[in-house]
């Protein structure tokens, strides 16, 4: 009897430090003295003329999160990626909004801004970027830098459009637009997120060879010219039959 216990006990332990292995934290924000957001992340502009979101780790509702404070602004907040979709294809993480914007709009270019969106860069195999699109690149990344990727995935909290709501960018269908939130109903509180990657990256760019390069979040404001206030936390990749991981809120 007592050996069964032992050997019930170990194998319920193995199992767990199994499922804690699996899991990949590359969003997990810790308080410290400082409050600039920790390497490897760092702020990426694309524009040098419009000024940049601003961005800092706080403690917010119990939560250790990154804070994202838009005003006509625009930059992200990123950090490099390798990840094995095949492996850990889902991600997890929480955010929320003071409001939704109030006069954006996805399908324009000048609507084209987010109270806030977390954002994944992908590689994708030669084979499946035709000469047009690999001349425009090029064109792009002289312009803007290498950080301009092959394609994108952006879930964004929109304002107009409803859940499940899923459009190329207006200006570049190599991102992808998909509305995970919309309006004021869960405004100013934590909501957590859950997100097959993989299989929106199969299904926006037709293979699954598809490598994440870079994953960003962001407080995107600079077309509108509005204001928002916005968090992220606990971003973690997971298999397919784990559950998030998410920390409990302290009180």
């Amino acid at each position: 009897m007592h050996s069964k216990w032992i050997a019930a006990v170990l194998s319920l332990l193995s199992t767990n430090v199994l499922a804690q292995d699996t899991v990949n934290h590359v969003g997990h924000f810790v308080a410290a003295v400082s409050t600039t957001p920790p390497a490897p992340w760092q702020v990426i502009r694309f524009d040098k003329r419009i000024p940049p979101t601003q961005y800092q780790v706080i403690s917010w509702d119990g939560v250790i999160a990154v804070e994202a404070k838009a005003n006509a602004s625009m930059a992200l907040l990123a950090r490099p990626l390798s990840v094995d979709l095949t492996l850990t294809p889902v991600l997890c993480w929480r955010w929320r909004v003071d409001a939704p914007l109030k006069t954006a709009d996805m399908a324009t270019k000048q609507g084209d801004d987010y109270a806030a969106r977390v954002y994944l860069a992908f590689s994708l195999p030669t084979e499946n970027i035709d000469f047009i699109t690999k001349a425009k690149l090029k064109l792009v990344r002289s312009l803007y830098g290498n950080h301009v990727p092959d394609a994108a995935l952006n879930y964004v909290w929109d304002n107009r459009y409803p859940v499940g709501t899923q459009r190329p960018n207006a200006y570049t269908d190599r991102t992808q637009m998909i509305v995970l939130r919309s309006g004021p109903e869960y405004a100013g509180v934590w909501v957590t997120e859950r997100r097959n990657i993989l299989a929106d990256a199969m299904l926006a760019f037709d293979t699954d060879r598809v490598s994440p390069t870079l994953l960003a979040v962001a407080a995107d404001t600079d077309n509108t010219g509005e204001r928002a206030h916005s968090g992220f936390a606990d971003l973690h990749f997971v298999p397919i039959d784990t559950k998030c991981d998410f920390p409990l809120a302290k009180q």
